[in-house]
C-alpha cells in the first residue's frame, strides 16, 4: 500500500486517481500511523515552499516522512514535496527543508542568469508545459520509460547542488533539476500524474520498489 501525505498541501484527487489506475492500493491519510504501516510514501506539493514547511512541521509529519525513510520504505515527493527533500530553499526568504537530499532550491531565473542563459529568448517563468527528460544516472524509477519522453512541469524555483542525487535534468534555457534519487528516496519536479503514460509509468516503477516480486 502507498500512502500519499495529506498535510493540506497538494493535488492529492489526481495523484490519487493516477494510482488508481495502475491497481495500486493507496491510502490518502494525515496520519502518522498509516504513513508508517504503509510500504512506501508519496509526499506531494503545491504552493510555496516555507507555507508548506510549516504545514508538514505543524503536523508532525515531517517526522514520519523521516521515519518512514530512515526505516528504508521507497520515499518520493512530487513537484514541491521533491524540494522539500532537499536541506533548504531561497523561496521567499531561506527555509530549512527536511534534508534528505543534499542541495537547495533557487530560482529558475538565478538559475538561467548563473548559466548565461540567452536573455533575448524570454523565457517565461514558471516553466509550464511538457518537457523531454534526459537521464544522469540509471535508475529502477525509469525502467518502464525511455530518455527523451515528456513530462509536465510547472515550478518556478528548482533544485541545485544536487549532483549526487541527480537522475534526471530537463532543457529549459539550461538544464534544470527534473528528478533525484538517491537509496530509498526520490524526487520527482515535475508532475507524472498529470503526464500521460509516461508518467503512470514512472508510477508504477515506484509503486513496484520494496515488493519481493518487483
Amino acid at each position: 500500500m502507498t500512502a500519499i501525505v495529506d498535510y493540506g498541501v497538494g493535488n492529492l484527487f489526481s495523484l490519487e486517481s493516477s494510482l488508481n489506475a495502475i491497481g495500486e492500493r493507496v491510502r490518502v491519510t494525515p496520519e502518522a500511523q498509516d504513513i508508517m504501516k504503509a510500504d512506501r510514501v508519496i509526499l506531494p506539493g503545491v504552493g510555496a515552499f516555507g507555507d508548506a514547511a510549516k504545514k508538514l512541521r505543524d503536523s508532525g509529519l515531517d517526522q514520519a516522512v523521516l521515519q518512514a525513510a530512515e526505516a528504508e520504505k521507497p520515499v518520493m515527493g512530487i513537484c514541491l514535496g521533491m524540494q522539500l527533500l532537499f536541506e533548504k530553499s531561497f523561496e521567499y526568504g531561506e527555509h530549512p527543508g527536511l534534508g534528505l537530499l543534499h542541495g537547495e532550491v533557487r530560482p529558475i531565473r538565478e538559475l538561467l542568469e548563473a548559466a548565461g542563459a540567452d536573455p533575448e529568448k524570454k523565457l517565461k517563468i514558471p516553466q509550464m508545459g511538457w518537457n523531454a527528460l534526459r537521464f544522469r544516472k540509471e535508475s529502477s524509477l525509469f525502467r518502464y520509460i525511455e530518455e527523451g519522453d515528456h513530462v509536465y512541469f510547472v515550478h518556478s524555483y528548482a533544485a541545485a547542488g544536487c549532483e549526487d542525487s541527480l537522475l534526471a535534468d530537463t532543457e529549459y534555457g539550461t538544464f534544470l533539476t527534473a528528478c533525484v534519487g538517491k537509496g530509498n528516496v526520490f524526487g520527482c519536479q515535475f508532475h507524472p500524474e498529470k503526464s500521460g503514460n509516461v508518467g503512470l509509468k514512472i508510477l508504477k516503477a515506484f509503486c513496484e520498489m520494496g515488493r519481493a516480486d518487483a
